[in-house]
């Protein structure tokens, strides 16, 4: 069905999109176990290719050092917050002594972080393959070459602002871009799988009128992305009250209204995506990748309002908050491809 190139390119595609969906577990993983400034600097860690497993092992005066480069760099970064119009936030990042906190080592958080990176590392190099690969699109459909390169682009600002995400301890409000960023690059890569296989079956393609499903779809992955961002916002106020040494099961209480927001829009999600799964299932034959990705959206769902449940009954388990990210993140991508195949078929 597809020649030997654009087989190649699809199936590097289909590889890259796994890896990515690894890449947000691993970061999930690191927020949870609270690994982020396990590497002080960055892309190095401790300034070594592999990290220290010993305090022994770490350079004299790592310390001061450390801290006087992400100074350096956070200063460069309040420039760039201040020219897009940002004054009172480019202050924070240069006055904010908590940003420069020293963290002890840790070597299980040291290598928990390490590992984050070589996976981020392992992504960059599959995107750089996609966007090589897509080249065979050229002719047939530049569209592909042109946003399989833009997301090259894309992960190397996100390398660039993994290193601003180290620089200012954590910040919340980078951490919350950091993620964006990751769905914006997860979303492009399904896209262009998404074109590269419609090129050459369109049966896969709906073969009917369907703008009022696909307008709920589109309505449903807003919603979703709406939610990420006061997931992010509830997961920065644990941050803060872990920093205050607030006792676990006291968390939930003090969360705040932005966890009251999550929770509500979290039942109108689940309410539209199962409007959404029914329409599709009366409009397209079970064996259709539309009613086969209907079940795994629902699916997903369920299991993401189990997390939520979990997390707000049993003091916000470590590994429920993971589950949590790496679910929505599938949710995301779930979403998006459902999104994409209400597409109608051209004839």
């Amino acid at each position: 069905m597809y020649p030997r190139a654009e087989k190649r390119f699809v199936l590097t595609n289909r590889i890259t999109i796994i890896v990515l969906f690894l890449v947000i577990a691993a970061g999930g993983i690191v927020r949870s176990t609270g690994s982020g400034m396990g590497c002080p600097d960055w892309p190095k860690c401790f300034n070594r290719i592999i990290p220290p497993t010993d305090v022994s092992q770490l350079p004299e005066g790592y310390e001061q050092q450390y801290i006087d480069g992400r100074a350096k760099k956070n200063q460069r970064f309040a420039k760039i917050v201040e020219f897009f119009g940002h004054p009172e936030m480019a202050d924070k990042i240069r006055h904010d002594q908590s940003i420069l906190a020293h963290e002890e080592f840790n070597a299980a958080k040291t290598w928990t972080e390490y590992v984050n990176r070589l996976v981020g590392v392992a992504a960059g190099f599959c995107l750089l393959f996609s966007a090589i690969f897509s080249f065979t699109y050229l002719k047939t459909k530049p569209s592909i070459v042109v946003w399989s390169v833009l997301n090259v682009f894309v992960v190397v600002l996100q390398a660039w602002l993994g290193s601003i995400v180290v620089s200012t301890n954590l910040m919340p409000w980078i951490i919350t871009v950091h993620m964006l960023l990751a769905l914006l690059i997860v979303a492009i890569s399904i896209y262009t799988f998404y074109q590269a296989t419609t090129l050459r079956n369109k049966t896969i393609l709906s073969n009917q009128h369907v703008k009022g499903i696909k307008a709920l779809a589109f309505v449903s992955l807003v919603l979703m992305v709406v939610q990420v961002v006061f997931g992010t916002e509830v997961r920065e106020t644990i941050d803060h009250l872990s920093s205050q040494l607030i006792a676990r099961q006291e968390w939930v209480a003090n969360l705040g209204d932005s966890f009251s927001v999550h929770r509500v829009l979290a039942y109108v999600s689940l309410g539209l995506t199962v409007i959404l799964f029914f329409l599709v299932r009366s409009r397209f034959s079970s064996l259709t990748l539309q009613s086969k990705y209907a079940w795994i959206v629902i699916v997903l769902i369920g299991i993401q309002m189990l997390s939520g449940i979990v997390l707000a009954r049993f003091n916000v388990p470590a590994f429920a908050q993971t589950t949590h990210l790496v679910v929505a993140s599938l949710l995301f991508g779930a979403q998006y491809y459902l999104m994409l195949l209400m597409t109608k078929l051209q004839r």
